[in-house]
C-alpha cells in the first residue's frame, strides 16, 4: 500500500505562505538571465559589464535598507494577531514614510554614493562610462522600491504572499517588455535597460497600490485612528536599526568572500562564483519557509497563542529538514551536472570538483538560521538577530584570516560554512532570553 504524505492545518498555512514566495524568488533569476541576454546582443562586452556593475550596486544599496521589509512584516504580523487595524494601518504609512525619506537621501546623495560604489567594485575604463549612465538613470527607481520594499513586507505580515508574488511576476513582465521596446525599438542601449527597470519598478508600484486598495480598502477610514495605535515609531526605528546593522554584518561577510576568492585568481572566483549559485538554489525555497515564520510567527505571538506558535516552529523545522535532506542528496548525486549546466569552462568545472564537498554541507549548516530569522523576525526579536550575525561574522572572519596562508580557498568555505552555523546555533540559544522561552 503507498505512503501518503499527510499534511496538518498547520503546515498548509505555512505552504499557503510559503510556495508564492518561493515562485517569487525564482523569478528574480530569470530577469537577470533575459538583462544579461539583452545587452549580451549589444556587440560590445562592455554592455554586459556596464549593466552587471550597476545592477550590483543597487543590489548591495537596497540590501542594506531590507530592513523595511523585515520591519514592517514582525510587527504588521502581530498587529494581525491582536485584530488591530490602527496599528496595522500605522506600521504601513511609517514604513513608507522611512522609505521616502532614506529615497530622498540617496537620490540627493547620489555623487557621493556613485563614488563610493564605483571606489569599491573598481569598473574597468571602458565600463566605468556606461555604468555611470546606468546608474544616473536607475537612482530615480529609490522611491519605488523602497516603497514597495515597505508594502511587501506589509503583505507578508497581514498574511498574504501572494499579492507579493504577483507584484513580482508583472514587475518581472514589465521590465522585460520595456527594456526590449527601448532597446531594439528606440535603440537606446544601456540606456534603454535602465529605463526599463526604471519603469518596472514604478509599474510594480502602482499594482502594489492598486492591490492595496482592491485587499484592504477600509485602510483609509482608519487613518484618522493612527496616532491611538498601539505602535510607536522608536519601536520600528529600534526594530530598523538592528537589522540595518545585521544586514551590514553580512555584506561584510559576502565582500569579504569575494574579494578573497577573487586574490587567489580568476578561477578560484569563478569557481565560489558557481558555488554559490548552489546556496542561492537552497535560499530560494528556504526563504519561503522563512516567510512563514515570520507571518505565523509573528500572528500568534501578537494572538498571545502560545500553542499554535509552538506548533508552527515545530513544523517549519519539521519542513526545514525535508528541504536541507532533499537539496543535500541533490548535490551529492548532481552536483557536477549542476555545475556543468552554469559553466561550459573545463578548468573551471574541474576545480570545482574539489570543492564541491563544501556546498554539500551548506544546507545543513544555514538551515535553521533561515527559519530562526524568520521566527525572530516575527515577534520582533531583532536584538537577537544581530547578535547572532555579529558573533558569526567574527567567527568567519577568524577563520578565514588563520586559514588563509595554509587552506586556501578551503579555508575560506570552511569560514563560510561555519558562519552559517554559528548564526542558527547563537539564535537556538538565544531564544530562551525571549518571553516565550521554546
Amino acid at each position: 500500500m503507498p505512503m501518503r504524505l499527510s499534511l496538518t492545518a498547520t503546515d498548509h498555512r505555512i505552504l499557503n505562505i510559503a510556495l508564492p514566495s518561493i515562485v517569487s524568488n525564482i523569478t528574480v533569476p530569470l530577469l537577470g538571465l533575459v538583462d544579461m541576454a539583452i545587452v549580451g546582443h549589444m556587440g560590445h562586452a562592455a554592455y554586459i559589464g556596464a549593466v552587471a556593475v550597476g545592477s550590483m550596486v543597487f543590489n548591495l544599496v537596497y540590501w542594506l535598507f531590507a530592513f523595511l521589509r523585515m520591519g514592517s512584516s514582525g510587527m504588521t504580523a502581530q498587529a494581525y494577531g491582536r485584530n488591530d487595524r490602527p496599528a496595522e494601518v500605522a506600521i504601513l504609512l511609517r514604513a513608507l514614510a522611512i522609505a521616502m525619506a532614506i529615497a530622498t537621501a540617496l537620490i540627493v546623495l547620489q555623487l557621493p554614493l556613485k563614488q563610493l560604489m564605483f571606489w569599491l567594485i573598481a569598473p574597468t575604463p571602458d565600463v566605468a562610462p556606461l555604468a555611470d549612465t546606468y546608474f544616473r538613470i536607475v537612482i530615480w527607481g529609490a522611491p519605488a522600491m523602497l516603497a514597495l520594499y515597505a508594502l511587501t513586507g506589509w503583505f507578508i505580515g497581514m498574511q498574504n504572499t501572494l499579492l507579493p508574488m504577483t507584484i513580482s511576476i508583472l514587475q518581472n513582465v514589465v521590465n522585460i517588455v520595456a527594456s526590449l521596446l527601448l532597446v531594439y525599438g528606440l535603440e537606446l542601449k544601456v540606456e534603454g535597460v535602465a529605463m526599463g527597470t526604471v519603469v518596472a519598478q514604478y509599474s510594480g508600484l502602482a499594482v502594489a497600490v492598486g492591490l492595496l486598495n482592491h485587499h484592504y480598502g477600509w485602510w483609509r477610514a482608519l487613518v484618522p485612528a493612527v496616532r491611538r495605535a498601539g505602535v510607536s515609531a522608536r519601536q520600528m526605528l529600534t526594530v530598523n536599526r538592528d537589522i540595518f546593522l545585521r544586514t551590514l554584518c553580512l555584506v561584510a561577510v559576502n565582500l569579504y568572500f569575494t574579494s578573497a576568492g577573487a586574490r587567489q585568481g580568476a578561477i578560484i572566483l569563478s569557481v565560489n562564483t558557481v558555488m554559490l549559485q548552489l546556496y542561492l538554489f537552497f535560499s530560494y525555497f528556504m526563504d519561503g519557509f522563512a516567510f512563514a515564520g515570520e507571518a505565523m510567527g509573528g500572528r500568534y505571538y501578537g494572538a498571545a497563542d502560545r500553542q499554535a506558535f509552538t506548533t508552527t516552529l515545530r513544523r517549519l523545522f519539521g519542513w526545514a529538514v525535508a528541504v536541507t535532506l532533499a537539496f543535500t542528496l541533490a548535490y551529492v548525486m548532481g552536483g557536477n551536472a549542476i555545475v556543468s549546466l552554469l559553466t561550459d569552462e573545463p578548468q573551471v568545472r574541474a576545480t570545482a570538483r574539489v570543492y564541491l564537498p563544501w556546498a554539500w554541507l551548506v544546507p545543513a549548516a544555514g538551515a535553521a538560521a533561515f527559519i530562526w530569522d524568520g521566527i525572530y523576525i516575527g515577534i520582533t526579536a531583532t536584538r537577537g538577530m544581530l547578535v547572532s550575525s555579529a558573533v558569526a561574522t567574527a567567527t568567519f572572519y577568524a577563520i578565514a584570516i588563520a586559514t588563509a596562508s595554509t587552506l586556501g580557498n578551503h579555508g575560506l568555505w570552511l569560514a563560510q560554512v561555519a558562519y552559517l552555523a554559528v548564526r542558527g546555533l547563537v539564535q537556538t540559544l538565544w531564544i530562551g532570553r525571549e518571553k516565550w522561552p521554546i
